[in-house]
């Protein structure tokens, strides 16, 4: 009867090593993304609804790519952006911790205005940057542009999509 118990044990021991092994984190061989053109997008005075800028654009919607966004990229030009949807309006946190380059976090709501903008973020750092408000869209652009372009809380977006 104790081999019996002996043996149990053993067995279990195994099992939960085994267990163990399959939650340990694999490594995920990454390699520098390069920018696909899949809409445009325009900001807009809130007033006047002057045209600011426009940009190209690539959609961040998926898990994944919203988690992905900008990182294992060496830069941006100026005249593109990434646009992160959302299917619910609710404050956001975005940190660049394995961002290479320097961004504007542009906070937008569901009317598609600018709530915040998280002027400079700086690369690689893991500080939570906080929308100052509810936000549905985040639109992320190379830092200072936000500046040369005058933006401020209530200019908007439009965006259009490329058709597959």
């Amino acid at each position: 009867m104790k081999r019996k118990w002996i043996a149990a044990i053993c067995i279990a021991m195994l099992l939960q090593s085994y267990s163990c092994k399959d939650t340990q984190e694999q490594k995920v061989l990454t390699r520098e993304v390069t920018f696909t053109k899949e809409g445009e997008l325009v900001l807009m005075k809130k007033e006047t609804d002057s045209v600011l800028v426009q940009l190209d654009i690539e959609f961040a919607e998926s898990d994944y790519e919203t988690q992905t966004g900008l990182m294992y990229r060496k830069s941006m030009q100026d005249d593109r952006g990434m646009l992160f949807v959302f299917k619910e309006e609710e404050r956001k946190f975005f940190y660049m911790k394995n961002t290479e380059f320097a961004l504007d976090i542009i906070y937008l709501n569901s009317d598609k205005e600018i709530v915040s903008i998280a002027k400079n973020a700086q690369p690689l750092d893991p500080t939570s940057l906080p929308s100052n408000g509810p936000a549905q869209y985040v639109l992320e652009v190379n830092a200072g542009l936000s500046d040369q372009w005058g933006l401020e809380k209530g200019d908007k977006i439009e965006f259009t999509r490329i058709p597959e």
